[in-house]
């Protein structure tokens, strides 16, 4: 897989805010030392402590997860509301996915989903033990530009449908 550039202008000139960049997003902790544990060890992710109640992830771009501990009054996330993992291969996704059956106990794994292809890719999602779901990936190209290159192709006059991927947790 080749590895692409992730700088470009956003074509934001007319917006009321004009970012440069999409600089972090954020999710809930039950605990930060049980957390990092899960984010280093089974995801691979670089993990730094930058404050008390946080820390932060990152891994292959200058794009980070805020982590804040919040104890019993953490919010659940239903699985659409997941971060996106990409490996470079589908063996890898395989090997993910048997590594989470196996290590489910060890590291508090709540629920893993089957692989298998969908909307392009070859995927499996879990969630993990504060209830943030995870997509492990594979495609054989980092398609990310060809989303956007391609634009809209579907009016926002068409109502949404629902995700036939998605199935709520119990």
């Amino acid at each position: 897989m080749e590895i692409h550039d992730a700088v470009f202008e956003p074509p934001n000139k007319n917006a009321v805010v004009r970012p440069y960049v999409l600089s972090h997003g954020t999710l809930e902790c039950y605990s930060l030392k049980n957390s990092r544990r899960f984010y280093e060890e089974f995801l691979g992710l670089e993990v730094v402590r930058h404050a008390k109640p946080s820390m932060m992830m990152r891994c292959g771009m200058k794009w980070h997860i805020v982590c804040v501990e919040v104890g019993d009054t953490l919010r659940p996330c239903g699985m659409l509301n997941h971060w996106g993992i990409e490996v470079r291969s589908k063996d890898e996704v395989d090997k993910a996915h048997a590594d989470a059956v196996r290590l489910k106990d060890e590291y508090g794994i709540r629920s893993i989903h089957n692989a298998g292809n969908q909307r392009g890719v070859y995927a499996f999602y879990l969630e993990d033990l504060d209830h943030n779901w995870w997509e492990i990936s594979f495609s054989e190209d980092f398609r990310h530009d060809d989303f956007f290159d391609f634009g809209d192709r579907f009016s926002m006059d068409e109502p949404g449908e629902k995700d036939p991927v998605y199935k709520p947790s119990a």
